[in-house]
């Protein structure tokens, strides 16, 4: 008797040889909205990839776009010297600089008072 390996074990849509990749699927549910992760396929090209995506999420309509992009062709930036800046940039920031304080304490060190509506 000889022993086989079962047809479970051979990847499916292709022979054992062919190797599969991850890719990632970006998908935009409405026109306008940003692109969010989706999830990801496995397949062995870019041709099978883009219909497996489709088909998982396009099928039903509930994307407008995908973008599907090989796993190994995403860099990651990782050094948290790119990430944080080294200069502080909180003047950019809504909260960094706020003008009423500091209206404020110029009107306490020159002794002028806050116009109101009243006094226009």
């Amino acid at each position: 008797m000889v022993d086989e390996a079962p047809e479970a074990d051979v990847p499916a849509g292709g022979p054992p040889d062919v190797r599969q990749e991850p890719w990632e699927v970006f998908r935009q549910e409405k026109e306008g909205d940003p692109m969010t992760h989706g999830g990801s396929v496995l397949a062995p090209d870019r041709e099978l990839a883009m219909h497996y995506a489709r088909e998982m999420y396009g099928r039903r309509q509930e994307s407008v776009r995908l973008w599907i992009v090989r796993r190994a062709d995403i860099d990651v930036l990782g050094d948290p010297d790119l990430l944080d800046p080294p200069l502080d940039r909180s003047f950019k920031k809504p909260g960094g600089y706020v003008m009423r304080d500091k209206l404020a304490d110029a009107r306490a060190r020159t002794g002028v008072a806050k116009k109101t509506a009243t006094d226009r």
